[in-house]
């Protein structure tokens, strides 16, 4: 059989799981405490005046559950949600056939909202202030405005640089919320339900390792508990031993930290060719065959948060901190990627 079928139903069968895993209402919902009680609170106030929920921006690093949150707010809200993303919406066009399906109070998801093309997003702002669109027909002199009104609906938006988002884009969310790094107990808590919902036994210690290494990231935690799970269906073992999970980390090349080679790469290309820094993140990202948003928004962001990487004017620079730890796991004092015999 071709190995590209295998590769896809494996792609599909995670794609499933990775559903199951996402819970369907705000109590279910694990971690990011002030977020959740502070939604919980507009979307009950929405339901209460029988309103529309203000538009939401849900922004923070990647892997958080952004996407978990829009269909959340749907279902309290009790109403159909429509996903798309930044960009797929190529056209003022595409966005209003998106726009005039919704039914009053609907939910429209726009993931990567800040990859939307900025016609388009021109387009947008009379349809979350004032629920219309204008839409010009035809070309040339025979060009004309049509004007459709719209029901109340929610646009919630998901982005991984708000910065990114110009200011009339973003001032026009009335709820902004942050997704922060998830704390040490709570990823516990995510590899734990996630092993019960693939109906795995997994010893506490395990638990307590595959949080500490999944980089405040319940994405990352879901994905190592799916690759130490065959580790242990492989070895046979009725539950998920420690000795299995620090194996197949160390296979995996997922350090103490929840630091993967490119890490390494990074803040080592830092370090030892550029002096530490500082030094333009375009050049890194040349010098490690990457791309520059990859590094942007997956690894400084955790770097800087571990308090390895530091922004200024000049560039990016490498803490005393870093120079500690990436030599020490360069000489072998910290054993990091070496695997067992």
């Amino acid at each position: 059989m071709d190995d590209r079928i295998l590769d896809e139903s494996q792609k599909e069968n995670e794609e499933n799981e990775e559903m199951s895993l996402r819970p369907e209402r705000l109590a279910q919902y694990i971690g990011q405490h002030s977020l959740k009680e502070n939604l919980g609170i507009f979307i009950e106030a929405a339901r209460m005046r029988e309103e529309a929920l203000d538009h939401v921006i849900l922004h923070g690093p990647p892997g958080l559950g952004k996407t978990t949150l829009s269909s959340i707010i749907a279902n309290e809200l009790g109403v159909n949600i429509r996903t798309t993303s930044g960009p797929a919406v190529e056209r003022a066009g595409d966005l209003a056939a998106i726009l005039s399906s919704l039914d009053a109070g609907d939910v429209l998801f726009i993931d990567e909202i800040h990859r939307l093309p900025r016609a388009v997003e021109e387009v947008l702002y009379s349809a979350m202030e004032d629920f219309f669109l204008d839409v010009v027909i035809g070309k040339g002199e025979e060009a004309r405005n049509i004007r459709i009104d719209l029901p109340p609906f929610t646009l919630v938006g998901a982005t991984t640089r708000f910065g990114s988002l110009s200011a009339p884009l973003r001032d026009r969310f009335g709820v902004q919320l942050r997704l922060e790094y998830y704390d040490f107990r709570s990823l516990i808590t995510i590899v734990n339900r996630t092993a019960e919902i693939f109906e795995v036994s997994i010893d506490p210690d395990s638990a307590e390792e595959l949080a500490r290494r999944s980089r405040g990231t319940p994405r990352i935690a879901n994905r190592l508990l799916r690759r130490v799970r065959d580790f242990s269906i492989v070895k046979g073992e009725p539950s998920i031993k420690l000795e299995t999970t620090n194996h197949a980390l160390k296979v995996l090349e997922v350090d103490p930290l929840g630091l993967d080679p490119t890490d390494h790469r990074i803040m080592r290309t830092i370090i030892e060719t550029y002096k530490g820094g500082p030094v333009g993140l375009e050049t890194v990202a040349v010098s490690i065959g990457e791309e520059v948003i990859t590094l942007l928004d997956v690894y400084e962001p955790y770097l800087i948060q571990q308090g390895f990487l530091e922004r200024t004017p000049r560039g990016r620079r490498a803490t005393g901190k870093s120079f500690d730890y990436f030599t020490e796991s360069e000489n072998g004092t910290i054993d990091i990627f070496r695997n067992e015999e």
